[in-house]
């Protein structure tokens, strides 16, 4: 089975190097040539055939889909005995190219969940193992205007993974009963499921965001049918919230900083490492990108103070990484 959710992420932001600049005439987008195709086929089939990795953190983790929440997949902390009342995070996580694969970035949501989260993504397990191919995606429709496309897996798909697990954390009988902390959530998500993170920021229960390489289109230009974010929602952002981007090689770089540079109401982080749009996803445990996703995690739900300590001040920990290029706005410490 061909792994497609990078892809569809390519397809579904590869207006934004191009959308700020070009605000007249509809973004065209980029084919890649044959050697390029056959290089990510490689990638991606080497990626689906590897074995699901634990994670790197207290608590080793594992992918499954519940019949009480269809249509999802659930990344969590292997055994549950070891997690004690209140411990367990939320991260209700977009997919790449809002596909239908809740497993695409397996690596990285299961570094995540090892850290004491449970990610929640919509769609199926459509690559590694267990999985199942994915259905052909539908013909699409005739089109006046800009080419648009339909998203596979819709902004309230991902609401419903985190109303679900707070509905089994008050339930008796639950695995998750009493374990979870409804003040621990988070939203975050990759291209295309990055822009379903940011609509679903404004949510008052919501503590945390992470976006990686993404951000809203300009307005007025509908690429992706489905999605309703505008530049007006980043005024609904009521948290801090950084952005993991893959340089200016990453075609979510232009819409995403510019998201960066409009936010004035919350504590803002652009973190940019060299990687391009697909960023560290297919490292082993997510990469570099995924332990940065893991300190803000603990820093903004958990209050630790060695992840703020990466983040805050003039020598902060990422700071000093010379694979990072940073910006922060409105932050503790400058």
């Amino acid at each position: 089975m061909k792994h497609i959710s990078l892809g569809l992420a390519i397809l579904a932001l590869a207006a934004a190097s191009q959308s700020l600049a070009q605000s007249v005439a509809p973004p065209a987008f980029p084919v890649p040539t044959p050697e390029e195709r056959a290089r990510e086929a490689a990638i991606q089939e080497a990626y689906n055939k590897q074995p699901d990795t634990p994670g790197t953190g207290t608590y080793p983790a594992m992918k499954e889909e519940d019949p009480g929440l269809p249509d999802h997949v659930i990344f969590r902390p292997t055994d549950l005995s070891k997690i004690g009342p209140g411990q367990l995070g939320i991260v209700a996580w977009g997919n790449g190219g809002c596909s239908k694969d809740g497993a695409g970035v397996r690596f990285h949501t299961a570094e995540l969940a090892s850290h004491g989260y449970i990610v929640i993504a919509p769609g199926g397990i459509h690559n590694g193992p267990g999985s199942t191919p994915l259905p052909p995606p539908a013909p699409p429709a005739a089109q006046s205007g800009p080419p648009r496309m339909v998203v596979a897996t819709t902004t309230d798909q991902v609401r419903a993974g985190y109303e679900w697990a707070l509905a089994e954390n008050a339930r008796p009988g639950s695995k998750y009963f009493g374990k979870i902390d409804p003040n621990k959530l988070a939203v975050s998500g990759f291209s295309c499921g990055g822009i379903q993170a940011l609509e679903l920021a404004g949510d008052p229960r919501v503590k945390a965001v992470v976006i990686h390489d993404s951000g809203i289109f300009p307005d007025g230009m509908m690429i992706l049918e489905g999605l309703r974010a505008t530049k007006a929602t980043l005024a609904t952002l009521h948290t801090p919230v950084i952005y993991i981007m893959g340089g200016p090689k990453d075609i979510a770089y232009n819409n995403g900083m510019d998201d960066f540079h409009r936010i004035n109401n919350v504590p803002a982080m652009m973190v940019n490492e060299d990687t391009g749009h697909g960023g560290t996803f297919l490292q082993p445990n997510g990469g570099p990108a995924a332990q940065v996703a893991v300190k803000w995690l603990e820093w903004q739900l958990r209050g630790d103070k060695a992840a703020e300590s990466y983040f805050v001040g003039k020598d902060c920990g990422i700071c000093t990484d010379k694979r990072w290029t940073i910006e922060r706005k409105n932050f503790p410490g400058g």
